[in-house]
């Protein structure tokens, strides 16, 4: 990205991270990036200024982001935005992530808190504020869920623009009817409006990971087309995974379990106005809601 492609909204008050910054900083805060937490810090200012302009983020956001890790997105970030709140598992991160932004955004070092906590169970009286959008590179091997959790918990969410794996990036993107669409896509759907938003390298992290990775954005519907209540919620995830359990299966059979018998999802699919004989890849989540919603 040139500096004519620079969103015109950042102040240009921090010095981001290129690959030597973040090889030295690993070395001085003694961090070797662990598969088990799914770590691959990015280490190009211009992959993280294009996040950051495709997130349409702006000074009245509160961002949140999950993983910082080294701070080369959170940086980019506050440049742009007023406020972002760092939600990071790992302690030794989590501690010296302040210290970076000190030194390499010192006029912008009060806009940042941390959050040391896993984002997967993080509950909203942890977070400070409500965040208007999520931006991150998330955890590969948590990706999915931790997005879920967060839509779940956080409704004063809007918009997410997450890095995840590219095969992830495709699920949670793709339309009914397709190979690849399944639960993640049904249940992100639920929330709101899903597309891909680009591609990302591999050069551009350390350690360089093995799989290709994507940019997925999640527009939370303004006006809910259902009821978004934990309880519906809880109702109707519960028949996208029964649904999917079983996938090349009729959903009157592979819906038997969480009817009670095949003869029950029948009548149940019939009542939501969905032929028995159809499978859960054919189905949207509207389709999904109104199955839930039949009475036992």
């Amino acid at each position: 990205m040139s500096d004519a492609e620079v969103p015109p909204a950042a102040r240009g008050q921090a010095a981001l991270l290129g690959p030597a910054e973040v090889r030295a900083l690993a070395e001085e805060f003694g961090v070797r990036p662990t598969k088990q937490l799914g770590q691959n810090f990015v280490h190009d200012a211009n992959t993280v200024r294009r996040i950051v302009a495709t997130a349409g983020v702006g000074r009245e956001d509160t961002v949140l982001e999950v993983g910082p890790g080294l701070g080369s997105l959170t940086l980019a970030l506050l440049d742009v935005v007023d406020r972002v709140i760092a939600v990071e598992i790992d302690p030794n991160l989590a501690a010296r992530l302040p210290v970076t932004v000190a030194d390499r955004a010192p006029d912008l070092a009060d806009r940042l808190t941390v959050v040391g906590a896993d984002a997967m169970r993080v509950k909203p009286s942890e977070i400070p504020g409500e965040p208007t959008a999520l931006v991150a590179n998330l955890p590969y091997n948590v990706a999915v869920p931790v997005l879920l959790h967060l839509f779940s918990e956080l409704p004063s969410l809007r918009t997410a623009l997450v890095m995840v794996q590219a095969e992830v990036a495709d699920r949670l993107a793709a339309s009914p009817g397709s190979k690849i669409y399944g639960v993640p896509s049904v249940k992100a759907n639920f929330f709101g409006a899903v597309r891909r938003a680009g591609a990302v390298g591999r050069a551009v992290f350390w350690p360089v990971p093995k799989v290709e990775s994507g940019l997925v954005r999640i527009d939370r519907y303004a006006e809910p087309p259902w009821p978004v209540d934990d309880e519906n919620r809880r109702r109707v995830f519960a028949v996208i995974d029964a649904a999917f359990a079983q996938r090349r299966k009729t959903l009157r059979a592979a819906l038997g379990g969480w009817a009670g018998s095949p003869a029950e999802a029948e009548r149940r699919l019939l009542e939501a106005g969905i032929p028995p004989s159809s499978r859960g890849e054919t189905l949207d989540a509207a389709a999904f809601v109104r199955l839930a919603a039949t009475h036992p």
